[in-house]
C-alpha cells in the first residue's frame, strides 16, 4: 500500500510513516492469530494472556505514536533528500518505482518483520510473567518518554524561526545528543525482555528467546550505526557550536550535561 501511495505521488518518504504504523498492525495480526477460540494464547495453548497483550498493547503504542509524529512531521513536504540521494543511483532505464520498491519498500518491510520477532515471539511462546517482564516493561517506558518528549522538544524548538540553523541544547536535548533514538533503543531492548522465560522454565525455552536478540541488536547498530545517529550527525557538524555541544554532550546514553568526557559516546 505504502509503495501505491508513493507511486502515485512520486515521493517516497511515506515509507518513514508507514514504518511504526506497520510494526503496530504486525503486532495486533501477531496477537490475533496467537488467541485460540478457548481463551488461550500461543503454542498448544500453553502461552501467557496477559503477557501476550501487554506486548502486543505496548507495540502498538509505540508504533502508532511514531507514525503520526513522522506524519505530521512530514505533511505538506516533498521527498526526502535521503530518498532522492538513493532513487538518483537507479541504473539507467529502471523506472524510478520499480528501482524504490527494491532498495526502499521491500528492505524496510523486511526490516519491520525482523525487527518485530520479540513481539512476535512473546504472544505465542509458553512461558508466564516474571520480574524480567516487569523490567521490560519500565526499560520501554524509559524509551517512550525520551522519544516522546525528544521529538515534542524539537518540535518546538524548530517551531521558533530564531533557531534556523541552530544546534538544540535544552531538554533532554542536553543530556543526549539523540534522545530520540536512545528511546527507541531502549524500547526495543525493553520488548525483548518480554521474551525471556522466568527461572523455572526447562533449559530448551532459551532457545527461541536468544534467537530473537537480532532484534534489538540490529536496532541498535541502526541507531548508532547506520541511517540513525551517524547520518544525523553528518549534517549536525556542519552547524555553528557543534564542537562544543558534542565535547559537552553524550553521544547517545544519557548523561549528566557538560560531564561527559570528550570523545566518548560518539
Amino acid at each position: 500500500m505504502t509503495w501505491l501511495l508513493s507511486r502515485r505521488r512520486g515521493i517516497y518518504r511515506y515509507v518513514d510513516s508507514a514504518w511504526g504504523f506497520a510494526f503496530a498492525a504486525l503486532a495486533v495480526v501477531a496477537w490475533i492469530f496467537a488467541a485460540g477460540s478457548d481463551g488461550t494464547y500461543g503454542a498448544d495453548g500453553l502461552g501467557d494472556a496477559v503477557r501476550a497483550s501487554l506486548a502486543a498493547a505496548l507495540t502498538v503504542v509505540w508504533g502508532l505514536r511514531l507514525g503520526v509524529h513522522i506524519a505530521r512531521r512530514g505533511k505538506g513536504k516533498g521527498e526526502d533528500p535521503r530518498y532522492d540521494r538513493m532513487l538518483s543511483k537507479a541504473p539507467e532505464g529502471t523506472p524510478r518505482p520499480r528501482y524504490a520498491l527494491r532498495v526502499v519498500t521491500l528492505p524496510q518491510a523486511a526490516l519491520v518483520w525482523l525487527v518485530s520477532v520479540p513481539v512476535q515471539a512473546a504472544v505465542l511462546l509458553p512461558y508466564g510473567m516474571w520480574w524480567v517482564t516487569w523490567l521490560g516493561v519500565a526499560l520501554w517506558a524509559l524509551g517512550l518518554f525520551f522519544e516522546a518528549v525528544g521529538d515534542a522538544q524539537m518540535a518546538r524548538f524548530k517551531s521558533d524561526p530564531a533557531n534556523k540553523g541552530k544546534l538544540i541544547d535544552v531538554g533532554l536535548w542536553r543530556w543526549t545528543r539523540h534522545p530520540n533514538y536512545f528511546g527507541d533503543f531502549a524500547v526495543w531492548w525493553g520488548l525483548w525482555l518480554l521474551t525471556l522465560p522466568g527461572p523455572d522454565a526447562p533449559g530448551a525455552a532459551w532457545g527461541p528467546a536468544a534467537a530473537t536478540l537480532v532484534s534489538p541488536l540490529l536496532m541498535t547498530y541502526l541507531l548508532v550505526f547506520g541511517s540513525g545517529k551517524r547520518l544525523t550527525e553528518r549534517g549536525m557538524s556542519e552547524r555553528a557550536g557543534w564542537e562544543r555541544y558534542a565535547a559537552r554532550t553524550s553521544g547517545f546514553l544519557p548523561w549528566p550535561p557538560g560531564v561527559w568526557p570528550k570523545g566518548r559516546g560518539d
